[in-house]
């Protein structure tokens, strides 16, 4: 069972190694679920994301719901809504600009986290090299879907609230279990767009595209920044994921 892993990880580097992971399955089962959007829209395929993601981790978790105190369920509502929004809106910026411009505006979350919660000036170097990154992949002055801007910003102030939350949640449950309770909310708030959209889904063959891709978001990508966050705070974390 995966909730006997530890709460902490080992070492600095295997947590570092965790937000690649993370970062870098997320960023790839957005890409492969973008086709959905053409038959189901954007507001359906991130609902569908959660629902098999949550249903997967419940099933490996099998949470003790009667032990849990009132920290772990304010944390778990916290991280379930906030990923909500943040995933809500990414894919509605993704439906309506560049995948590599909506994920270079989502990043400025976690790179104002970094940028506010370093003083040094070695971390300052690491936050202007992101930033010069944040900037190239956006293309600043193209012509951009207005819309598709303003939802890529959106998710990136759901992202930065995700980091703490996960971070929060990470530290006062023990292995995905709070994982697990966060995206059922996630789940539940999102569930009034699912309807209408199973037969969609399953005529048009991409129900096992959309279960690979919310198996490496939620199950994988989520639990890996969460294990991460278990072992750097969230400004370290925010700037792994800047660079």
């Amino acid at each position: 069972m995966i909730n006997r892993l530890p709460r902490r990880p080992g070492t600095p580097l295997m947590s570092a190694a965790m937000v690649i992971i993370g970062a870098s399955v997320i960023q790839f089962s957005a890409a492969l679920v973008r086709p959905v959007f053409r038959t189901i829209g954007p507001a359906a395929t991130s609902s569908w994301r959660f629902l098999i993601g949550a249903v997967v981790l419940m099933a490996l978790t099998r949470p003790k719901l009667h032990r849990w105190t009132k920290r772990q369920w304010v944390g778990a509502i916290a991280l379930g809504l906030s990923t909500a929004f943040m995933n809500q809106t990414f894919f509605q910026a993704i439906s309506r600009i560049h995948l590599g411009t909506a994920v270079a505006l989502e990043f400025t979350g976690p790179f104002l986290v970094a940028a506010l919660g370093h003083r040094s000036w070695r971390h300052f170097a690491f936050i202007v090299i992101a930033l010069i990154g944040v900037l190239l992949l956006a293309h600043p002055g193209g012509a951009l879907n207005p819309w598709g801007v303003v939802f890529a910003l959106c998710a990136a102030a759901g992202w930065a609230a995700y980091t703490f939350a996960s971070h929060a949640v990470g530290d006062a449950t023990s292995g995905f279990e709070g994982l697990a309770v966060a995206m059922s909310i996630g789940a539940l708030a999102t569930f009034p767009m699912i309807p209408g959209s199973f037969h969609p889904l399953i005529d048009s063959g991409l129900m096992p595209r959309m279960v690979l891709a919310s198996i490496m978001a939620v199950v994988i990508g989520f639990a890996a920044e969460m294990q991460a966050l278990r072992g750097l705070p969230p400004r370290t974390v925010s700037v792994l994921l800047s660079l």
